[in-house]
């Protein structure tokens, strides 16, 4: 039983580009070569390119019984901790400055938001996941998270981290 579900997609302009790829190549091959040569290179390049995007642009994301499972990879619903939706500017802090280079990072460069899952496995060293989501409220709270009453601060926000901090300290 999925209780979220969200399919990231390449936006347009990535396949645009692609397809641009395609016919700059296809252009340069009829200069040096001929037509049925050109249209092949063309038709060639704008499958590979267009493979690439769907491949590397495309990520599933879903929220069951069994937990979270984002991509290939999968996190138990016991080793669920603290979820945060993080906005643009929080986003983008957790991917620079405020990143943990032990966290794993599921994240796609045509979004600015995304869900902050802390890993509630002592056995795992990993301390959170960050996954880019178009829907990060949404996601969030198909992970249990439930959004703060005016005035309350967010869960994970400060928590998360401070362990790194104190153990070098």
């Amino acid at each position: 039983m999925t209780t979220y579900r969200e399919r990231l997609m390449a936006p347009l302009s990535w396949w645009i580009a692609a397809a641009v790829f395609a016919a700059v190549w296809g252009w340069v091959f009829l200069v040096v070569t001929t037509w049925p040569i050109a249209i092949a290179a063309t038709v060639v390049v704008a499958l590979g390119g267009f493979v690439a995007v769907a491949r590397y642009g495309s990520l599933l994301i879903e929220v069951g019984k069994d937990g979270l499972r984002v991509g290939r990879a999968s996190l138990t619903s016991s080793a669920v901790g603290a979820v945060e939706p993080l906005h643009r500017s929080d986003y983008h802090r957790r991917l620079g400055t405020g990143a943990d280079a032990r966290a794993y990072l599921v994240t796609r460069p045509y979004l600015d938001r995304g869900v902050l899952v802390a890993v509630d496995d002592d056995s795992d060293p990993v301390p959170y996941w960050l996954v880019s989501s178009r829907q990060p409220d949404e996601f969030a709270a198909a992970l249990g998270w439930t959004a703060p009453q005016t005035g309350d601060a967010p869960a994970v926000h400060d928590t998360i981290g401070e362990a790194s901090r104190d153990e070098e300290v």
